[in-house]
């Protein structure tokens, strides 16, 4: 029997969210009954494109050559995590800056006067 999900999404800048409920697998074999194995196999092919496009990032970020990006990343494995990779938090505080709305922005930037005065 299909499991239901709640998932939401919001549009900061429209301040906007919205919430559906939908069905899918308990496991993957119910998953591919439900939605068929190309589906399934596809979904997860974007998945895991994305996630390993983030691995490249850190790695430029990082400074990596494309050789050793390559070899860093030539191993992994669908739903595997790669070790050893950072996140910049500035990097990462700059990119949430830029999806907040004003009052997001204002209150973030307090927090950092804040910070800075300690």
């Amino acid at each position: 029997m299909p499991e239901i999900k709640e998932v939401s999404a919001k549009s900061p800048k429209l301040d906007r969210e919205t919430v559906i409920m939908v069905n899918y697998g308990k496991d993957v074999d119910e998953s591919v009954e439900m939605f068929g194995a190309d589906a399934v196999n596809s979904n997860a092919l974007a998945n895991w494109i994305v996630t390993l496009q983030a691995g490249i990032r850190r790695a430029h970020t990082a400074g990596k050559t494309d050789d050793e990006i390559q070899s860093l990343l030539s191993d992994s494995k669908m739903g595997a995590a790669v070790s050893g990779g950072r996140i910049d938090p500035i990097q990462a505080s700059l990119a949430k800056f830029k999806v907040m709305n004003e009052d997001e922005r204002a209150a973030f930037l307090e927090q950092l006067k804040v910070a800075a005065a300690e």
